[in-house]
């Protein structure tokens, strides 16, 4: 059985006006619009062409949730949760109202998750650098009380990031703050050497959100930049945002988020850093490979899978196991499951396929990204 699958965008405050639009060749709607969820979660299950909702098909037992992603600001600096960590969250706020704003964990599910550029430039902050490495980029920073506070803070002995990170957000006065970003905004501008790219994306982030304690937090973290068709997989207590870009994500289906700052919404910093994993670890970034229709971008984890297809023309059978998605990035994308029907899809809309297909033909020359379970 194949259904297409739309939905409406969700209008988060740091979505683009512009991209998703120009994705699907649209006029733009005026809004901000930041995630389109194709998926059963029961946060915004699609919707299934001539009615209803994709959670009235599966049950809500779909595995993961596969998003388009528009990013015309920073994301809030956030961290997922294990799904150990989850369940206990989960049964620790039973008595709190499902839309309650101090609400940490909106279900019982972990939420590892996988982005994919599509624009030719997106921009990300990802885990945390090493403390060595922080010291020697605070060196261009100078000697303001703020940096200074911040530097004794990381030189000393034991779990020192997770200490700086809840100094950050809990207990640093607003002036220190403030002199550590002013001294961020200095060297950037006056031209910082190798740190002058994350100097000028915290900058950025300074920007959008003055004087926000996320800022700093920012400085600790690993900047990278994608180009289109390369990946990032980011695991359970990881620390992340993203800054700006477009792209397909994909992760387990959940929304469980904790937030470390760039957000007026609930932070609660010592759940934060109770999951948050401050091991120092660059992310490799998943690149495609140079030949083939098909790229696979491999993750650690049995909840979902992801893979780019490019159509040039001839058909391309694409084995799938479980029910899959079928999503459509450019092009003229059309799919064709057992019952030989075939199934036109636009760019920026989804075909989902039951368990029972097994393979699924691709036609047409464009993009198309096959998500399914993992193995």
């Amino acid at each position: 059985m194949l259904l297409s699958l739309t939905n409406v965008p969700r209008d988060y405050s740091w979505g683009s006006p512009t991209l998703l639009a120009g994705l699907e060749g649209r006029a733009p709607s005026g809004a901000p619009e930041a995630e389109v969820w194709f998926g059963d979660h029961p946060g915004d299950p699609a919707d299934v062409a001539g009615g209803g909702t994709l959670d009235a098909v599966t049950g809500g037992t779909l595995p993961y949730l596969l998003k388009l992603l528009a990013a015309g600001g920073p994301l809030s600096i956030q961290v997922h949760p294990t799904i150990e960590q989850a369940r206990d969250g989960w049964a620790r706020e039973a008595g709190l109202a499902p839309d309650d704003p101090h609400r940490n964990y909106r279900d019982d599910n972990h939420k590892p998750e996988l982005i994919v550029a599509l624009s030719e430039r997106f921009e990300a902050l990802s885990g945390l650098r090493s403390v060595a490495e922080t010291l020697r980029m605070l060196d261009a920073l100078g000697d303001a009380r703020g940096v200074a506070s911040l530097r004794a803070r990381l030189d000393g002995t034991g779990d020192v990031l997770r200490g700086a990170i809840g100094w950050l957000l809990a207990d640093a006065t607003q002036g220190e703050v403030d002199e550590i970003i002013a001294a961020t905004r200095t060297a950037a501008h006056a031209g910082a050497g190798e740190w002058e790219p994350v100097l000028r994306a915290v900058v950025g982030v300074a920007d959008a959100f003055p004087g926000d304690p996320g800022v700093v937090v920012a400085l600790l973290m690993n900047h990278v930049v994608l180009c289109r068709g390369e990946g990032i997989f980011l695991r359970a207590g990881l620390l992340h945002a993203y800054l700006g870009g477009l792209g397909v994500e994909i992760m387990a289906a959940s929304d469980n988020v904790l937030r470390g700052g760039l957000t007026p919404k609930h932070i609660d910093v010592p759940e934060l850093l109770s999951i948050l994993d401050t091991t120092t670890d660059a992310v490799p970034v998943l690149r495609p490979d140079s030949e083939g229709a098909i790229t696979s971008y491999p993750v650690p984890i049995a909840d979902f899978a992801l893979r780019r297809v490019t159509l040039t023309g001839p058909p391309l059978t694409i084995d799938v196991a479980g029910p899959a998605m079928v999503l459509s990035t450019a092009g003229d994308v059309v799919v064709t499951g057992v019952d030989a029907v075939e199934h036109p899809v636009p760019i920026g809309a989804a075909v989902f396929a039951s368990a029972d297909e097994g393979s699924l033909q691709l036609t047409g020359t464009g993009e198309a990204f096959v998500a399914t379970p993992g193995r």
